[in-house]
């Protein structure tokens, strides 16, 4: 039965992706004149947490792409985001940069395996995607080919992806809710826009949608196979943990009862959190503790 299934929702995706190549062009790059500012651009980055996925271990070029990723769907290999014209986004404008982030094409219109997390960063704002291209324009460019997606058929049919994207991809931008602070809102921004907490901590389904309800309830079949934890203040999450337990362990990647984030949260905290104001901490912990608990996936 579950077999048939993925059948028609293979089929379901091919039909919807011949809809959305004929019916639903992707938008042209948007011309973009305003001059990004490096230095802002590089906590940006941090912000999203590039450079964990982007740098292949502790012996490879920053940002130079070639990470493997392993999934349930096959593996998928990180892309090098320096500014080499041949291997990496040197010939990007940031138009071309924008709509990757945002809608998932390249500049050349095809459309990106959603291992790249742009339902997330669809949600960022065009200032922050200027200033992180102009950051990434200042880093030393690499040539470094990365090898191309090792994925189990039917997810290597690109085609798909249109599909994909018509059932599950809703671009941004983030609007703030008026009914909630403004560091509430910072933290929501931070934690479903750049810092993209979603697309790992939520539980997908056999198309490799997120699972509606479960939002961030903890995902068993996570990156290289690995579990990732509920972080809804739920008994089974974060519910016991305070808003000064969360702001550490984001800073420190010590928990509350003096264990430690496993080595995937752990880069995450060497290489993204730890470097954030005390302020967009705190906003992500006020957003965070504000969710409904939901019991771990």
């Amino acid at each position: 039965m579950r077999k048939l299934l993925l059948a028609a929702g293979v089929i379901a995706l091919v039909l919807a992706g011949v809809a959305v190549a004929v019916l639903m062009p992707w938008a042209e790059p948007p011309t973009i004149e305003r001059t990004g500012d490096p230095e802002r651009g590089a906590y940006v980055l941090r912000m999203g947490g590039c450079i964990a996925c982007h740098t292949d271990g502790q012996d490879g070029a920053m940002l130079a792409g070639g990470r493997a990723l392993e999934t349930g769907f096959g593996t998928f290999y990180t892309s090098n985001i320096t500014p080499d014209r041949e291997t990496g986004i040197g010939g990007w404008t940031t138009g071309d940069f924008v709509l990757a982030m945002t809608e998932g094409v390249s500049p050349g219109g095809a459309h990106y395996f959603p291992a790249f997390p742009y339902p997330s960063y669809t949600l960022m704002t065009e200032d922050d995607l200027v200033d992180l291209k102009a950051y990434l324009d200042t880093v030393e460019p690499v040539r470094n080919g990365v090898p191309p997606h090792d994925l189990r058929f039917p997810y290597d049919i690109r085609l798909l992806i249109g599909g994909w994207k018509l059932l599950y991809f809703r671009d941004g931008p983030f609007r703030p809710d008026p009914d909630r602070s403004e560091a509430w809102n910072r933290g929501a921004y931070l934690v479903n826009g750049p810092g993209h907490c979603s697309e790992c901590h939520t539980p997908r389904d056999a198309l490799g949608g997120p699972i509606a309800g479960r939002f961030l309830a903890g995902n068993p079949d996570g990156p290289e196979g690995k579990k990732v934890p509920n972080i809804t203040p739920h008994a089974d999450g974060i519910g016991a943990w305070s808003k000064s337990d969360l702001v550490f362990a984001l800073q420190t990647s010590i928990m509350p009862d003096g264990d430690v984030f496993g080595a995937g949260m752990g880069e995450v905290v060497d290489n993204a959190t730890s470097h954030l104001t005390p302020e967009d901490l705190e906003a992500i912990a006020e957003y965070l503790l504000s969710l409904p608990p939901r019991p771990d996936a």
